[in-house]
């Protein structure tokens, strides 16, 4: 995949760990190849400001990316308007009743006892990571502000005072959610690539 980084990109990559290396060129390399198709450029000439540990961007004018990857898939969306994505597979291994009660029902957790199915909540964790990554946010801060709703399809922020819409799209063995201001007309660019990093 170095043949389609920049000088820049791999010169950071080599003060990565070997497994973040290859993460970082192989992401940057799929937007580079991606937003080409979009642009119709050589994927070299894509102006992407993407360093480690933070959002991609582009320059003003040229829209909006947000990327998420898991152990065997990356997927990117590009769109006119501010956008964010996540994507988890669905055997994902984890303690969904843990996860629900410390991020999501902390202030009322008998209520929703029936509702912490693995599903629902992976869905949630997945709308709530898509939002995340819309408000260039950081997890660990941010995640116990975001609200889901998930018949009106709604993610708030009670702190920030945010209303975003969600989009849940199941796609083979992921599920992957888009988060999107109300607004927004959606038809993005969605890239879904299975890769075994």
């Amino acid at each position: 995949m170095q043949d389609v980084a920049t000088v820049e990109e791999i010169t950071t990559a080599k003060n990565l760990s070997d497994s973040r290396s290859k993460i970082f060129l192989e992401t940057r390399a799929y937007l580079r190849k991606s937003l080409s198709t979009v642009f119709n450029l050589d994927p070299l000439e894509i102006p992407i400001n993407a360093n480690p540990g933070q959002p991609p961007s582009l320059p003003s004018g040229m829209g909006n990316i947000s990327l998420s990857h898991c152990k065997d898939a990356i997927t990117i969306v590009w769109h006119v308007s501010k956008i964010g994505i996540d994507i988890e597979r669905k055997d994902r291994d984890f303690n969904h009743f843990k996860i629900a009660e410390r991020y999501f029902f902390h202030t009322n957790k008998t209520i929703h006892k029936n509702y912490l199915t693995k599903n629902k909540i992976l869905n949630q964790w997945c709308a709530v990571e898509a939002a995340i990554k819309w408000d260039h946010g950081k997890l660990a801060k941010d995640i116990n502000h975001w609200q889901y709703f998930e018949n009106t399809q709604k993610l708030i922020h009670k702190k920030k005072n945010i209303h975003l819409k969600y989009s849940q799209i199941n796609f083979h063995d992921w599920t992957i959610a888009l988060a999107y201001e109300e607004k927004t007309s959606l038809n993005p660019e969605i890239i879904c690539c299975s890769k075994n990093f």
